[in-house]
């Protein structure tokens, strides 16, 4: 029998997207005639809303004609270049054996209809029960990702992250939060957003989780 049901968030914590997000983003500016950004600035932008990512490296409004024009170009090219996403070293395993006492949701801003193939490319999408991605016309927030994701599972005990995005959505709804230091945030980045506990390996999520169950049955 499950003990509960745990929320990760996918770039950065299950898939490491860094590598055709990267590119893409790159190829869609050079195309549009913006130029290359670096590898370090693209990372921090990894996370939030690819409106917001664009926004940022652009320096333009997120709801702008430009941004707008950036992120269908990253689009256009990111939809065949997610399949060659990986994932972590130990995560496919950890995931395995959480699945075995848990029951898994993912919640990401990450649309959708790239977060379910994206779980395909990294063999995972059989492990989680349900995948919250933004819709065309809905919400893009994360915190909207862990409230449809938590109410479709009927409730959560924990979620894991790698950005304050997730950390802070995963206080608001009072969620046991994991933070994991091989994705895209930093640990001073996960410490000061207020994470109960923060990993360094895979394997290390299988306690975190056995402290969500103590953290949540208090």
């Amino acid at each position: 029998m499950a003990h509960g049901a745990i929320l990760f968030d996918l770039d950065g914590v299950l898939a490491d997207s860094r590598r055709p997000i990267i590119d893409c983003v790159n190829a869609a500016l050079v195309e549009l005639g913006h130029g290359t950004r670096s590898e370090a600035e693209v990372e921090t932008t990894i996370g939030p809303p690819t409106l917001v990512g664009f926004s940022q490296l652009l320096d333009a409004p997120p709801d702008s004609d430009v941004v707008a024009e950036a992120v269908r170009a990253y689009r256009a090219l990111y939809v065949d270049a997610l399949w060659e996403t990986p994932s972590y070293p130990g995560v496919p395993e950890v995931v395995r054996a959480l699945a075995e006492e848990w029951t898994l949701g993912v919640a990401t801003s990450k649309p959708r209809r790239y977060a379910e193939p994206v779980l395909e490319a990294i063999g995972l999408a059989d492990a989680f029960a349900v995948v919250a991605g933004p819709v065309p016309d809905g919400p893009d927030d994360k915190l909207s990702m862990v409230i449809e994701a938590t109410g479709a599972l009927g409730g959560a005990s924990a979620m894991i992250g790698d950005r304050h995005y997730d950390i802070e959505a995963a206080r608001e709804q009072k969620l046991h939060a994991i933070g994991v230091t091989w994705g895209f945030g930093t640990y001073a980045e996960l410490r000061a957003a207020g994470a109960d506990v923060i990993v360094d390996q895979a394997d290390e999520l299988l306690e975190a989780a056995t402290r969500a169950r103590r953290f949540t049955s208090r």
